[in-house]
């Protein structure tokens, strides 16, 4: 059981890196700035697939599946809104859905069955579903929260004037608006692409976190280079 749990969070980390889980953050972060966003999408995620695990979620998930892709294209329209009319702070709209990272990561666990969500699913006959999607989890939540927090933090130091954090905060939201109108019409249009998850979620994560260090390192360094 343990080794089933094992499996299951590394599946999590995995399943962390999928392009569609980077772009909703990423392109929430301009929408609710906050450095919470990646953790609470995990665990809104994660209760999803857990329920699916618990064999308890499925006619929910069934519902609001068709809600995942549009989600994402709503999130690109207004990111691509925010790079062609860019403002001096992020954005914070309050109320609507896309704004909420928890009920985000639900409707995107049961809007995109990657491969490896439905690899930890088949894991649910070999241990305790709970802990198994605890554990899945978990692994997310590693992943996710990490980026969320990471692209607060550059947003942040865009709206303060941080000259690198600005092009990497542009960047980015290129990035989102590309990958939120890609995997969002892929889905609508019933195009496969779980082949292509993983390649494309490593590539945009090593970009991403590549991106925001070079931001964050220019300002460290200009801290440091500061008169005291």
């Amino acid at each position: 059981m343990s080794s089933t749990l094992l499996i299951a969070f590394a599946l999590g980390v995995r399943h962390g890196t999928d392009p569609d889980h980077l772009t909703a953050i990423d392109g929430m972060a301009r929408i609710r700035p906050r450095a919470s966003n990646g953790l609470l999408f995990a665990v809104g995620h994660g209760l999803v697939v857990t329920l699916l695990a618990a064999g308890v979620g499925h006619v929910m998930a069934g519902r609001f599946a068709f809600l995942g892709p549009w989600m994402l294209i709503l999130i690109g329209a207004v990111n691509l809104w925010k790079v062609l009319r860019p403002s001096p702070l992020p954005l914070v709209v309050k109320r609507p859905v896309v704004a909420q990272p928890f009920l985000l990561g639900m409707l995107l666990a049961a809007g995109f069955e990657t491969a490896s969500q439905l690899s930890a699913l088949i894991l649910a006959d070999q241990a305790n579903p709970w802990l198994l999607g605890a554990a899945f989890s978990g692994g997310m939540a590693l992943v996710d929260g990490l980026d969320g927090y990471l692209a607060a933090s550059t947003l942040g130091l865009a709206a303060i004037g941080q000259t690198k954090a600005r092009t990497a905060s542009r960047l980015l939201g290129i990035l989102v608006v590309v990958f939120s109108f890609g995997l969002g019409g892929a889905e609508l249009l019933g195009v496969e692409i779980n082949q292509f998850a993983l390649p494309l979620g490593l590539v945009l994560f090593a970009i991403v976190i590549a991106v925001r260090v070079w931001a964050r390192a220019g300002w460290e360094l200009a801290i440091v280079a500061a008169p005291r």
